[in-house]
């Protein structure tokens, strides 16, 4: 079992990479990432949402699921790089509330998904990275992934809407919001100080 499971959550682009990174650098944490780049439906997902949603969406869920668990099984502290709550409560919630998943898709999802959240531990502390849309956009076009080039800038807003409405409900675990867009942990040494004292103040 993990001392302690510290997940890192946001919208695309907000550096939720960079920081498990920096934390594994710096505290000598155990890095769980997204396994984005494995998804096979994610490149015709993003040309086609409402044909490949359901596939896409279903894939992360099991593969989620299944690096959770093996989270669970990890010692040491440990950091990972989007939850499966995510997947589920922001993804998935936006692709039916934008009829790209029709309902019977969407109640399958969900039932499962329901089913796994149920025997998952939750993270001892979520930190949220908050940053506006048209930041997001610029790190994405940098960081340069093909399938995400082409992400429409109203799909971006309304996730950006979802997290906003997810992190003002959550309650499993103590929260730390961080404004990546304007608070630069890595170059400003303020905001370098702020940031640790804010997150050893919850670990």
């Amino acid at each position: 079992m993990p001392e302690r499971f510290i997940a890192v959550a946001g919208n695309i682009g907000v550096g939720k990479s960079s920081l498990v990174t920096y934390l594994t650098s710096h505290y000598k944490f155990q890095p769980f990432y997204e396994p984005y780049a494995e998804n096979p439906y994610l490149a015709d997902f993003y040309q086609d949402m409402k044909s490949w949603s359901f596939h896409s969406q279903m894939w992360f869920l099991a593969h989620k699921y299944r690096l959770h668990r093996e989270l669970e099984r990890t010692n040491g502290i440990l950091v990972q790089d989007r939850t499966i709550y995510e997947d589920a409560e922001i993804f998935a919630t936006h692709l039916h509330r934008s009829k790209n998943m029709n309902d019977r898709d969407f109640a399958t999802y969900s039932e499962l998904y329901r089913a796994m959240r149920g025997s998952l531990r939750p993270p001892d502390l979520l930190i949220y990275l908050r940053c506006s849309v048209k930041a997001m956009r610029s790190r994405i076009k940098k960081r340069g992934r093909p399938s995400e080039m082409d992400i429409p800038v109203p799909y971006l807003r309304s996730l950006n809407g979802l997290y906003e409405e997810w992190i003002g409900s959550w309650t499993q675990s103590p929260v730390l919001i961080w404004d990546s867009e304007r608070m630069d942990y890595l170059q400003d040494l303020v905001h370098h100080i702020e940031f640790h004292r804010a997150l050893n103040a919850l670990l």
